[in-house]
Parts: structure tokens; sequence; C-alpha cells
């Protein structure tokens, strides 16, 4: 493997010659396939920094734009360090790269982070309040990644997944995180009945949060250790989960509307809850 080197001229390297010896990327418009689900192909400059900055030995390879240089020169002189490549490569080649033109100048794949087990999560809590999310079948990347943009600006110890969780974070999701994809943890909960026990066990209150029928989020005085469980988009909250919780919640509104999508809902909800905590 040939050590990756910046390109004193300015001049972009030569697309027939990979920083790293790898083969050409830029014939193929769609992300590559990751390694048995280990990479993930991340774009978007907080994305990518928020990755630096938590966990740069898992950046695997990185693509930017000559604009972008100035603003990456310390990811730059760390791959440079640590023999990681880098390319510096055209607009059209990081559109073809991200698959959306919502790249920001830089394209970085990378390994994935595993989601912590529920047991390993809860032990590793500190006492006092605390706020995780239960997501029950969210499957839009645009939604998952405000959800985690949320998340992380209020704080959320923890995405808690349940089994058979659709949908791993893509490019989309951490693009629209902006960072907060690094910065939340995410939980592999298992099954629901198994993972709330657990829950109650550890102290948490679970809240089922549906368009109507639930007391009034702002007249409610919420728990300190609370769980908000998320139904799906389009299909709102499994019936039977609902019933498993300890309360149901709704955000009352003027009715001009049927609802709020979930990535909305959710940061009110979360606000509500940074609000009792002050």
């Amino acid at each position: 493997m040939r050590a990756p080197r910046e390109h004193a001229s300015g001049e972009h390297a030569p697309r027939d010659a990979a920083v790293d010896g790898a083969e050409s990327p830029y014939t193929q418009a769609p992300p590559r396939p990751s390694r048995r689900g280990e990479e993930v192909r991340l774009y978007g400059l907080n994305a990518v920094r928020a990755l630096f900055e938590s966990r740069p030995e898992a950046l695997r390879k990185l693509y930017l734009s000559q604009a972008r240089v100035p603003a990456l020169k310390p990811i730059l002189a760390w791959c440079v360090a640590n023999r990681v490549g880098y390319r510096v490569v055209e607009e059209a080649d990081l559109h073809k790269l991200a698959a959306s033109a919502h790249h920001e100048g830089v394209v970085a794949d990378v390994l994935r982070r595993a989601p912590v087990s529920l047991v390993d999560w809860i032990s590793a809590l500190p006492a006092g309040p605390a706020l995780a999310l239960w997501l029950d079948g969210v499957g839009n990347p645009h939604n998952f990644g405000a959800i985690l943009r949320s998340a992380a600006h209020f704080g959320v110890a923890g995405l808690l997944l349940p089994q058979d969780w659709p949908l791993a974070l893509s490019g989309a999701a951490a693009r629209v995180a902006e960072g907060g994809a690094e910065a939340v943890t995410l939980v592999q909960a298992g099954d629901s009945a198994t993972a709330f026990a657990q829950l109650r066990a550890a102290g948490f209150s679970l809240a089922a949060t549906l368009v109507q029928g639930g007391e009034d989020l702002f007249a409610t005085r919420l728990p300190q250790r609370l769980v908000y469980v998320l139904g799906a988009e389009g299909q709102g909250m499994d019936r039977d989960l609902a019933g498993q919780c300890d309360l149901a919640l709704s955000i009352p509104g003027s009715g001009r509307v049927e609802s709020l999508n979930v990535a909305a809902a959710t940061a009110v909800l979360l606000a509500q809850w940074a609000g009792h905590r002050t």
C-alpha cells in the first residue's frame, strides 16, 4: 500500500491513481456495498468532523473537494500520519460517491459503531435523571437523522433499538443529524417485554406517544427517568406496545393538521422533559 499523500500543488489527484492503491470508485453512482455491514459511507461536513473527533480510528478513506482542503487539514494530517487514504476529487465525483448532491464537499468510508447491549447501557448510566427513546419502526432515514440531532441537543442518554430494527445508520441519516449520530449511544434492546422489565428495574417509566387519546404532554408531570416510545411514520404506535407502557402522552395542537411528524414530535417531547429538569 502506498503512503497517503497531500497534493501540495493543489491539483486534484489523478483519477487513475488512488492514494492507497484501491480501485477507482468513480464509475459507481450508488455508495459501494459495505463489508458485511461493517462500513458506512458518510457525507456532510459536520457528520465527518464528528466522526473524526470521536472515533478517528474508524476512518477508512476520505474524499473531498479542493475547496474543503483548508477546513479539513487536521483530518488530512491524521490520514497522512496513519496511512489512511484520501483523495481530492471533483464535485461530480462526490455526487456519485455519496449518491446525493448534499455531500457538502466531503465523503468518508468509516467503520460502523456497534450498538451496546441494554444491560451494559443500564450498568453504565449514572444515578439521577435520564431520558431515552425507544424507536418503534421509524423507517425514514431523514426522520432518523433528525431524531438523532434533537437527541444530541437535549442530551438523550440512548436510542433504544428493538428486535428486528429495520433501519441501519446511513449516510443520509448521519448528514441530517449534523454530528448527532456520534453523540448519542445506540442500544440494542431486544424484545419489548424483556427490555421494558429491565428498564423498569432501573427506575425508568415508559411513555407511549399517541396522536390522540393520551394525557396532555404539557399538563403531565414527567418522571425523572423516562423512555419515550415513538411510533412509526404513518402507522403510528403499535397498540400492543402502547399497552405495555406505563403512561400515554399526546401533544395538543390547533387541530389544523392531524399531527406532527415523528421527528418534529420528538423535539417537542424532549424539550418538555428537559424543561422539567430546569
